[in-house]
């Protein structure tokens, strides 16, 4: 079974709204480090995910159960779900904290700032509407380009870790790309159930790794404070966003969805800025403005336009000039 259909367009830039869900997902995705600060101070990672993922997953079931849809929409997805949990939540997951032990956080958000070229590289080849294209590889070399200069320093202290550590973050990158191509085949299924389907899944995986791994001691033994910060990252931060997430791939495709990866970075920085009160370094606005002009290039409209202004008006001044070379008999 194919991943489109045979007849599917080619897809054309993303609206404006496209654009608002990304910029906004982004935001929420890069506010999700402020609630994983604190709750992985007193939580074990793997927990962490576990909790996230079934606080997240409980939260959707109750809002599909009070307004729809029916969660029965699921059903016959279930091996698709499971798939899409393994590739897009507990594989990902488990590689970037396991390459998080050998590398610092610069690279890392780096390697998986890589994430759209992996689902550009894939999307050419299982989909008819989603092909390479010069401005998007352009504007991804430039956004994975931005992400390194804006990382600065912690790039430079992380580069230095084993290759296994990097082909780790690589690998989650590449499954994030794969969770992409998976969750394309969710046709006509709301995104509120395909984001309640895959926590729902997720959690189950999760449980009995994280019981095998921590055992039940201790596992509800954090602080208050924790726990708050763990119902922000469960309930903003995956579950809420997760639902523009599915939606956004359903409107703008897999590769332009796969950009959040580009901006998340950017968010958590403006954030930081923005509320505790870091310094916002020349080398982090200079990647930011890099990344931005990705944005543009990857959009491909205002290049368009330029072009064709910059084409009329070469076919203008060529006009003046012949129509100022040639005799007045060959003028009209």
């Amino acid at each position: 079974m194919s991943i489109t259909a045979a007849a599917a367009p080619t897809r054309g830039p993303m609206t404006l709204k496209d654009w608002a869900q990304l910029l906004l997902l982004g935001a929420i995705w890069g506010g999700s480090f402020f609630f994983a600060r604190i709750a992985v101070s007193e939580i074990h990672p793997l927990a962490l995910v576990l909790f996230r993922v079934a606080i997240a997953a409980a939260a959707l079931q109750l809002y599909l159960a009070v307004r729809g849809p029916s969660f029965r929409l699921a059903f016959p997805h279930a091996g698709l779900f499971f798939l899409l949990a393994l590739t897009n939540n507990v594989v990902p997951f488990s590689l970037i904290f396991a390459g998080q032990t050998k590398l610092g956080a610069g690279v890392a958000s780096v390697l998986n700032a890589t994430t759209p070229f992996w689902t550009l590289i894939l999307a050419n080849a299982l989909t008819t509407d989603e092909k390479l294209s010069w401005n998007k590889l352009a504007g991804i070399a430039l956004g994975v380009a931005g992400t390194a200069i804006m990382i600065g320093p912690g790039l430079v202290a992380g580069l230095g870790g084993p290759v296994w550590a990097k082909f780790a973050l690589i690998g989650a990158s590449v499954s994030y790309a794969i969770a992409l191509m998976i969750a394309r085949r969710f046709k006509g299924v709301p995104s509120p159930v395909i984001a309640t389907g895959q926590l729902t899944a997720s959690t189950i995986i999760m449980i009995p790794i994280v019981l095998i791994a921590y055992g039940p001691t201790g596992l509800f033994s954090a602080s208050q404070p924790v726990w708050a910060a763990v119902l922000g990252l469960a309930l903003l931060s995956t579950a809420f966003a997760y639902i523009l997430y599915f939606n956004l791939v359903a409107s703008a495709g897999a590769t332009n969805a796969s950009l959040v990866t580009l901006i998340v970075p950017v968010s958590a920085v403006l954030l930081g800025f923005l509320f505790l009160g870091e310094r916002l370094a020349l080398f982090e606005i200079g990647g930011m403005t890099l990344i931005g002009l990705g944005l543009i290039t990857i959009d491909g409209r205002l290049f368009g336009k330029m072009v064709a202004v910059s084409c009329h008006t070469a076919a203008t001044i060529y006009s003046q000039r012949r129509s100022r070379l040639l005799p007045k008999s060959f003028n009209g």
